[in-house]
């Protein structure tokens, strides 16, 4: 036998069926939040072959939505409808699981719950990831030849990202773990790597196709590369490039 007087029996009866209506019209009166109807039903042609991707995008990601909230509005439904039967029977107000009395507060807060506090379901968050993060990690995952037992140190995965990653991205200084960022250039992966050479000079220092005449590129290593006093001043001259040769 219920403890709930007449009055708050009834009072949460009301409540329940008012949601239920309310439930039921939502759904009929969008068709089930679109569910009735196909993706090429709502863009309105038989292909969707030359839309822009962004609206299929968009498109996929509103159906993904209406399917979520027609989940969770069928399911508050049956919740609803097990209160209901659970008034019936006479034994709403009780938990279903130690059978002792729900406090009134409690149901008047969630009028659908068949459970006490200390029972009543919870959701658990799954510790499962995607399989695409498995060959993620490292960065890079199977792309990145950086820690390759043979040492292979050729163009891989991470070098391809470096490309990418110089024609600009979203991040800002804000967001680098370095704290001493002056310029966006810094905020690249391996922004320092030498490309293309392995000592600086490699980067400056050329010789013609006889490999007898030799020249300086003078860009910003070299420049670099004298500040720093790490080359001799005499290789300003031409002249005396040719004795090097």
């Amino acid at each position: 036998m219920s403890y709930l007087t007449s009055a708050q029996l009834a009072k949460l009866r009301t409540r329940l069926q008012d949601e239920q209506r309310d439930i039921e019209s939502r759904l009929q009166q969008n068709e089930h939040f679109g569910r009735e109807d196909s993706m090429r039903d709502e863009t309105g042609e038989l292909s969707p072959i030359d839309n822009h991707p962004g609206d299929l995008a968009t498109e996929m990601y509103e159906r993904g939505k209406d399917l979520a909230l027609l989940e969770k509005a069928e399911f508050q439904l049956e919740r609803i409808d097990a209160a209901l039967e659970a008034i019936e029977e006479g034994t709403y107000g009780k938990c279903a699981v130690c059978g002792e009395a729900i406090p009134f507060e409690r149901l008047n807060a969630v009028p659908d719950t068949l459970y006490c506090v200390d029972h009543s379901p919870r959701d658990i968050v799954s510790d499962r990831r995607p399989a695409e993060e498995d060959f993620l990690r490292p960065p890079f995952g199977r792309t990145s030849m950086d820690d390759h037992e043979d040492g292979y140190n050729g163009f891989d995965g991470e070098d391809a990202w470096q490309i990418v990653e110089s024609y600009g991205n979203a991040d800002s200084p804000a967001l680098s773990e370095n704290r001493d960022v002056t310029d966006y250039k810094q905020l690249e992966i391996e922004y320092d790597e030498n490309v293309g050479y392995v000592e600086p000079i490699e980067s400056f220092l050329a010789t013609d196709i006889t490999g007898r005449h030799v020249s300086i590129v003078r860009n910003r290593e070299y420049e670099r590369y004298m500040h720093s006093n790490e080359g001799e001043h005499f290789l300003e001259f031409s002249d005396e490039l040719d004795d090097l040769s």
